[in-house]
């Protein structure tokens, strides 16, 4: 056993190892990317032939995660909170099928929204499939939680969801390993077309099997080494603490606690230490990082006569991320703030990076675009390319999910938009645009959609692109007259021929692609600098 300082995602993903994972599937999402990257980057997982190439989508990884423990094998699924939205008909079915290898699902939400539209509690989807979850409250508990939680899948029979958040993900701390385990063999159920088929017959039997194993859920919760109780002398109040938020509270009370404390970081709520809190104290604070999840099962537990105070009642923010000052201010202490940003220090907006193809399609695009004055709309979507949002572009007019851009570009073509422009990156299109654009095709609708392709999937920090070299011929197999998939490469020098395209296409009455191919910047640069060493 030795101590490794790492970032709260590489405990997860060195414990995965050292558990006998065969398999890690996920796709690129602050803050969770950095747990599929340390497995590609291991020795160890590169040396036993880990399977750790990036998915399409959430929801290919969430179902090709589900198969490797159909056959027998451990093996985790890694995506931020939003991921969770696409993969989430996988994962409500995947509680029903139950599992054979040990499953965990990492949902790392986000927040404050750092890099995300929204900052979703996917403890609410944990609760929702009835499936036990892990919240760690710091690194090494992250590291234990995913070490052991193999071995607690396995014998409950259901995945685990295990929540960080961004402050966990991207932190640094101290972490013992243990023991590497050897993979598990193959071994597929001898049952499993009585689980893993979900018609309505059998998925009845299933749901009610479930309903059954949340007593077992309960018990494991009740008797988890993570749930603890720290009594205290006063007992005028009681706090209830989740995750991350305990270190917070920890922070604020360095001598000890001075009221009684229960931390829960295994899920379901385990109901006897919650009774002896409630029985012991006055009143309630509920203290978690995301939505009142528990503050909310808390009311629903507790008889009419105690108060129970956390973001419900206005004693913490409903929205943003729960820090130590907040806690603090949550138990009536005085707050000093010693980090205060100075006035000379001017909050700059992200921007696209200097010599970004992005750019170059923007500003012919919008030369263009200005061509047909108010009545023109182009929807963007998720990646870089957002960006264009934000001044000097100001070039998209939506972003709402990955891959809205083609779909919400149709549905305003039908409704008489004209020109309806999507823009979409080329991992993003190969995520969730594909099937927006076989509906485009099936109706011929007058759309142009640009997928700006920059050959990798740059906003996460340069990952494998699902569709590099292949755009052309996916869409070509989709349908779309290969007269009318254009590639231009977004050089100033080629400004004028970009605007002509974008013109005769826009003209088109049917389904055009346009093509704007030039290797990220970023990618570019550290691979001139990797030829010189």
């Amino acid at each position: 056993m030795e101590k490794q300082l790492f970032l709260g995602d590489e405990a997860i993903a060195q414990a995965a190892i050292d558990a006998g994972i065969s398999g890690v599937y996920a796709y690129p999402g602050t803050p969770s990317t950095e747990i599929t990257e340390y497995i590609q980057g291991s020795p160890v997982a590169r040396e036993r032939g880990v399977h750790c190439r990036w998915s399409a989508n959430e929801k290919t990884a969430m179902e090709a995660a589900l198969g490797m423990c159909y056959a027998g094998k451990r093996a985790i699924c890694c995506m931020k909170h939003v991921g969770m939205n696409v993969a989430a008909d996988c994962f409500m079915n995947a509680a029903m099928s139950g599992i054979n290898g040990g499953m965990i699902i990492v949902s790392a939400d986000d927040p404050s929204m750092h890099s995300s539209q929204n900052e979703q509690d996917n403890r609410v989807y944990g609760n929702f499939a009835m499936i036990p979850m892990l919240e760690p409250s710091n690194q090494q508990e992250a590291y234990d939680m995913v070490y052991h939680g193999f071995e607690l899948s396995e014998r409950l029979g259901y995945p685990i969801l295990l929540r960080v958040t961004t402050r966990m993900a991207h932190s640094r701390a101290g972490v013992v390993t243990n023991e590497p385990k050897t993979e598990n063999k193959m071994n597929c159920p001898a049952d499993g077309r009585q689980r893993f088929i979900l018609l309505p017959a059998m998925a009845r039997k299933r749901f009610k099997n479930l309903i059954a194993a949340q007593s077992l859920f309960e018990e494991a919760s009740e008797n988890s080494a993570y749930n603890q109780y720290f009594d205290a002398p006063d007992k005028k109040l009681g706090i209830l603490t989740t995750g991350i938020a305990f270190n917070y509270l920890s922070e604020n009370y360095p001598e000890g606690f001075e009221h009684p404390v229960l931390k829960i970081t295994q899920y379901p709520l385990p109901k006897k230490m919650v009774e002896r809190l409630v029985d012991e104290c006055e009143e309630i604070l509920v203290l978690e990082e995301g939505y009142p999840v528990v503050e909310e099962q808390l009311k629903g537990l507790l008889s009419i006569g105690i108060k129970v105070h956390g973001r419900l009642d206005g004693t913490l923010e409903r929205d943003g991320e729960l820090t130590p000052d907040a806690v603090g201010k949550a138990l009536g202490k005085e707050i000093h703030s010693y980090y205060a940003t100075p006035e000379v220090v001017e909050q700059r907006p992200p921007a696209l990076c200097q010599g970004c193809g992005h750019r170059d399609m923007y500003q012919a695009l919008n030369e263009v675009i200005a061509e047909y004055g108010d009545r023109a709309k182009v929807f963007g979507d998720i990646g870089c390319y957002t960006l264009g949002a934000l001044p000097p572009f100001r070039a998209i007019d939506t972003c709402i999910d990955m891959g809205a851009s083609i779909t919400m570009a149709k549905g305003a073509a039908d409704a008489g938009v004209f020109p309806a422009v999507s823009v979409i990156g080329d991992s993003t299109f190969t995520h969730s645009g594909m099937t927006g654009l076989l509906d485009c095709v099936n109706e011929n609708t007058q759309i142009t959609i640009v997928i700006s392709d920059n050959e990798t999937t740059a906003m996460t920090g340069g990952q494998d692109s699902a569709g590099t070299g292949r755009l052309e011929s996916i869409c070509a197999g989709i349908g779309v007259d290969p007269a009318h998939i254009r590639v231009m490469i977004p050089l100033k020098k080629n400004y004028e021929e970009m605007k002509a395209i974008i013109r005769e296409e826009i003209e088109y009455k049917g389904v055009s692609v346009l093509i704007p191919r030039r290797e990220c910047i970023q990618t570019l640069t550290r691979k001139k600098k990797a030829s010189k060493k």
